[in-house]
């Protein structure tokens, strides 16, 4: 009983088509009634078609014999102007639902990126550090923009056929009871070998996803400019190339066999339902010839048993196309399902209008998800109003992370982080987070313009030059946007016409200038000064102390120049803290710290 759970909730999900209607209904909810009212027009046109066919045919028949055959063939030119109408009203609804579900189909995709963009935004930083949620963003947004739209169409289709397929059914049953079930099972036949195909191409897709990210990875190496240098510069180029297409002929190669076996079982399919048709023509043929039914009976039957045919073939795949659609578009609900863990409280507290005890960092442990390794352990520090203090310690030894925490990018495994003897929690993270200016130093270039990079560090407020301008004074990067050919108008890197690209510390300090538009509380810098000459760095730090005035700040560095201008210092091995003092008394202690500095200083004392 339990092997056969997975493939009945399999089947359940496949058939679950709810939400994607709600999605499609929202997206264009005009669009969507125009297009049924045109599935019930296009579902009676073949019927009418059919029956004047059957007229015209009896017409002309009755005409070989008529006394007044003028007046026969006035009857069939009447028939024939009806036909005519037909024919023009089925090619505009025809052109009328291409249009409309274009429409719908560019309303729906649109909603969808909307929705993905919104809960990648939404979700914790943490699914960013799990493959597994790469995998599920990888599908998510690879199928989700157009399935719903596929979804509708495949409606609309089982919807046409089914409203032709009543309307020749009774034709049919007339003359042949029998035939409804020559075309019921034959076009269970052909959804059977839908539905086979579409679970193993679903399958396929699945296993497939960390491949098709690599190929992409490959692809974004070799044409992203971030790595043109070293691909050039270490000859990469035909190594990445060789990877990329060893990878796509894998991919190629699995999805073309599913497509060959496919199209082998849908000419099976396809060769059965042509002996069916011409035997149903053949039948016909002869009882018409015995003067059983005229002629236009037969070309009726004939053309009504191809379209009932072609309308329960169209049904049934239809409905395998919906489970098609439905496997693949559970990779979106998949994605839409994650719950972020950093969420505000019910109820959450006002951030105190003033800061006295500071944030305290009390017995802090700290485990990234998906990993047994404690990267922070039992920390307590402190940051007190106006109070500047710096973070030492080697790479891997939890600064950054620390910050992160303060953050509310994660929270603490165990331990808390308090502000004013409140726990963060209690706090609405995205209100706690306007009180604090970072720069990471995995900081993000932004390829827009100037004053719009630096503006991006406080979009609550409306662009203000001047407020724009100082931040860049603060950071040392003013006289060099004054010296771009549009100034704060200019773009800034090669993705767009007539942009500038800055080098590695003038991207640097843009990253600076956009932490110091903001009116914070709280300043955190990560290597604030990895990229910067000397001179800069002192620049930086003649003004930061005007920057900060009663602020608080966190400088984590390796530069012992940046961090002797601290007010106190935490040293951190292993993610615990091991020293904790001023610089000169941590110098005095001649412990790890005393280490670092000298090991970093003696190139200076040759």
């Amino acid at each position: 009983m339990k092997e056969t759970d997975p493939i009945k909730s399999s089947i359940h999900q496949g058939l679950r088509i709810n939400r994607a209607l709600r999605l499609v209904w929202q997206s264009a909810p005009g669009w969507t009634l125009l297009n049924l009212c045109l599935i019930i027009i296009q579902g009676v046109l073949p019927l009418a078609a059919l029956y004047l066919m059957k007229q015209i045919v009896d017409g002309v028949t009755a005409g070989f014999g008529a006394a007044d055959q003028d007046a026969a063939f006035q009857q069939v030119l009447f028939w024939i102007i009806l036909a005519l109408v037909v024919g023009i009203v089925t090619a505009l609804s025809r052109s009328l639902s291409e249009v409309t579900s274009e429409a719908q189909s560019q309303y729906v995709t649109d909603t969808v990126s909307d929705v993905l963009h919104a809960k990648s935004i939404a979700i914790d930083l943490a699914y960013y550090e799990d493959s597994n949620y790469y995998n599920t963003m990888y599908r998510a947004q690879r199928e989700a923009p157009y399935r719903p739209s596929s979804i509708v169409n495949g409606l609309i289709q089982v919807g046409q056929s089914g409203i032709s397929l009543l309307g020749v059914g009774a034709l049919l049953l007339a003359f042949y009871p029998l035939l409804g079930l020559v075309l019921f099972i034959i076009a269970l036949i052909g959804a059977l070998v839908r539905l086979f195909y579409a679970r193993k191409l679903n399958r396929f897709e699945d296993e497939q996803s960390e491949n098709e990210r690599f190929a992409w990875y490959y692809h974004w190496i070799m044409t992203d400019s971030n790595h043109a240098k070293e691909v050039r510069l270490f000859n990469l180029g035909n190594l990445i190339q060789d990877r990329f297409r060893d990878l796509r002929k894998s991919l190629r190669q699995g999805r073309l066999s599913l497509s060959y076996r496919r199209s082998l079982a849908d000419f099976i399919v396809g060769a059965i339902s042509s002996i069916a048709i011409f035997s149903t023509l053949a039948l016909a043929a002869y009882q018409a010839i015995q003067g059983i039914i005229s002629l236009g009976d037969m070309m009726a039957i004939f053309l009504a048993f191809q379209i009932g045919l072609s309308s329960m073939r169209s049904i049934m795949q239809g409905l395998a196309g919906l489970y098609e659609d439905n496997l693949f578009l559970s990779n979106f609900y998949q994605f839409l399902d994650i719950e972020p863990t950093i969420v505000s409280p019910a109820n959450p507290k006002p951030i105190p209008g003033k800061f006295e005890a500071g944030v305290v960092f009390e017995g802090v442990n700290f485990t990234y998800p998906n990993s047994d390794r404690l990267v922070l352990e039992n920390i307590n520090l402190k940051l007190k109003p106006g109070q500047v203090i710096a973070l030492v310690g080697e790479n891997g030894s939890g600064k950054t992370t620390l910050a992160k925490l303060l953050c509310q990018l994660y929270y603490p495994t165990h331990g808390k982080i308090t502000l004013e003897g409140s726990d963060l929690r209690q706090f609405d993270p995205i209100q706690w987070r306007q009180y604090i200016s970072v720069v990471f130093q995995d900081y993000a270039h932004y390829y827009l313009s100037a004053w719009e990079n630096i503006w991006l560090g406080d979009v609550s407020s409306e662009p203000d030059r001047e407020g724009i301008i100082k931040a860049a004074r603060l950071s040392g990067v003013d006289p060099v946007i004054q010296q771009l050919p549009k100034g704060y108008d200019t773009y800034l890197g090669h993705w767009f016409e007539s942009g500038i690209e800055l080098s590695t510390g003038e991207w640097h300090k843009v990253a600076l200038a956009r932490a110091f538009m903001r009116d914070t509380r709280i300043i955190v810098l990560d290597e604030p000064t990895s990229s910067l000459d000397p001179l800069a760095e002192a620049q930086l730090f003649h003004n930061f102390r005007q920057l900060i005035q009663g602020r608080s700040a966190i400088l984590i560095s390796h530069r012992f120049s940046t961090v002797s201008k601290a007010d106190y210092i935490y040293v951190l091995d292993n993610g615990r803290i091991v020293e904790k003092g001023r610089h000169q008394d941590l110098l005095e202690q001649e412990g790890h710290y005393a280490d670092l500095y000298l090991a970093q200083a003696e190139h200076y004392l040759r």
